[in-house]
């Protein structure tokens, strides 16, 4: 069996190490190495494991490997995706794909002139309850959409996260580009104006924990956001995914982690669920793996993820301006 050959450059973001079972959990998958400046972080994955550690990722790249998965902080993912596309990897980015409307073209234009793939890692997409929702919609089960208004809302993350040189932004950002990304992919249309609200309501931090994006899409559908990291750590998990389309025939809602038990445990001193649905993230794995393998176009573009997160880059610009925000179309 040929192996598909596959690196990880950082382990910043909390998915990398799901992502890295997900990869593990494949016969068709060599995990190569994994780069990282930071070592303590990631001795645990590859230490008596069999993977190689790069503490620079051009060694990493060097090696022969077919596509990297990119994990690090928001400001660093057009860096590296550029220099893995350059080296002739396909590439698989966490999200926001990018911190301007300039650097994501960038990034996805290089893919292009290097004939490689940029997939952008929306897991959502690939719950269930999500794929049943897009079907239904499809099939013309609730007539046209007409509006739709969606929650992401989580624990603060703290960290990088909240250091806005690494982060590129808060809640609003960090928490608009998932729902908004399911926005469009049911929509089939794009944002052209974006009017929000970002504020600092919940913690001591000098970032947004908190906001509310509007937005309206070309095809007049009108849609609502709430972004934020307003979950205490008591709350039962880190957060939540819904979403509620409506249309000309009905409405459809979404509840993207009801697949749960409510657990009560005098151990952990407060109610917890305990989630046995979908694993999105290993969803999403296999969906990159299958598509590169296969020679087909991966189904969660760099395209994809340029058109959420630049919803949640000028709902940033709404915010500080008070007005609303027209996103130029692009070709």
């Amino acid at each position: 069996m040929i192996k598909m050959k596959v690196g990880f450059i950082s382990f910043a973001h909390m998915h990398a190490a799901s992502y890295l079972h997900a990869m593990l959990g494949r016969s068709d998958v060599e995990v190569v190495g994994i780069a990282d400046e930071d070592a303590e972080r990631v001795a645990p994955f590859t230490t008596g494991k069999g993977i190689s550690y790069y503490a620079d990722y051009n060694e990493l790249l060097a090696q022969d490997v077919d596509a990297v998965v990119i994990c690090s902080e928001n400001a660093r993912h057009a860096e590296l995706t550029l220099k893995v596309a350059e080296a002739g990897k396909h590439v698989l980015c966490e999200k926001p794909l990018g911190l301007s409307e300039e650097e994501m073209l960038g990034m996805i234009q290089v893919c292009r002139d290097r004939g490689v793939q940029l997939m952008t890692a929306f897991p959502c997409r690939y719950l269930t309850a999500v794929r049943q929702a897009k079907q239904a919609i499809n099939e013309g089960q609730i007539g046209e959409i007409v509006a739709m208004k969606g929650t992401n809302r989580g624990t603060m993350p703290g960290g990088w996260f909240i250091e806005k040189e690494h982060s590129g932004g808060g809640a609003v950002l960090d928490h608009t580009v998932h729902v908004m990304d399911l926005m469009h992919w049911f929509t089939g249309s794009v944002v052209e104006e974006v009017y929000a609200h970002a504020e600092t309501l919940f913690h001591e931090t000098d970032i947004d924990d908190a906001g509310m994006v509007h937005v309206k899409f070309a095809n007049g559908v009108f849609a609502v956001l709430d972004p934020s990291w307003s979950r205490s750590s008591s709350f039962p998990t880190w957060g939540d995914v819904t979403l509620e389309v409506i249309g000309t025939k009905g409405t459809l809602s979404i509840d993207a982690f009801a697949q749960k038990n409510d657990l009560y445990s005098d151990a952990a001193g407060k109610a917890n669920w305990s989630y046995w649905g979908d694993d999105m993230d290993t969803e999403l794995v296999n969906s990159f793996v299958d598509r590169i393998i296969q020679g087909q176009p991966v189904l969660v573009t760099g395209e994809d993820g340029y058109r959420s997160a630049r919803v949640g880059l000028a709902a940033y610009e709404s915010a500080r301006t008070g007005q609303p925000v027209q996103l130029k179309r692009q070709g």
